[in-house]
């Protein structure tokens, strides 16, 4: 029997009581969840905005490359999915729906069924999400319930435009992702 082997059948041996996970308290959340949100989303460096201020930007920007995955703002796709992500490195904005969001933080849920492609969050200059009122929650514990066991082979929580910050404390917005994200609730 090998050193491998062994150990393997060593911890299979092992008879360890299973012990129950703790119980998750009900934390107190906010009462108005979408100015918790809107505050949280502000401090994370991102914007709510309405549908008109969305639309009043893309006439008013030169966004050469414009995707939407969101039928709120499908008129203004002007390009196809492609078949490799690098083929959207030039994309301007991307457009897509959020299934869920947690007010405590602005992190906004999305999988693999609202995107056409998995870097489309990550590869757009500028990212709008698209969240449904009702589908703002008051804290994490609530967003992972909603999601549960989900069905999708690629999930992600988005709070806020890429970030990071140096040795010498700099923040840099958009170092290496989206520059901007803009929330538009319904």
């Amino acid at each position: 029997m090998s050193s491998k082997e062994s150990i393997l059948a060593a911890i299979k041996g092992l008879k360890l009581e299973e012990k129950p996970l703790p119980d998750i308290p009900d934390f107190e959340i906010a009462s108005d969840l979408v100015d918790s949100f809107s505050l949280s989303l502000k401090a994370n460096k991102g914007t709510v905005a309405s549908k008109e201020e969305i639309e009043k930007l893309i006439s008013e920007t030169e966004f050469l490359k414009i995707y939407s995955a969101s039928p709120v703002f499908e008129q203004y796709s002007n390009c196809q999915v492609p078949e490799h992500p690098a083929d959207f490195a030039d994309l301007d904005l991307a457009i897509i729906e959020g299934q869920s969001a947690s007010a405590e933080n602005a992190a906004i849920w999305l999988d693999e069924s609202n995107l056409a492609l998995r870097a489309l969050p990550f590869i757009a200059a500028h990212l709008v999400i698209v969240i449904r009122k009702e589908n703002i929650l008051g804290n994490m514990h609530q967003a992972y319930d909603r999601i549960g066991l989900a069905k999708s082979g690629f999930g992600i929580f988005i709070a806020g435009p890429s970030k990071t910050a140096d040795i010498e404390q700099s923040l840099v917005v958009g170092a290496h992702g989206a520059m901007s994200l803009r929330v538009v609730i319904l």
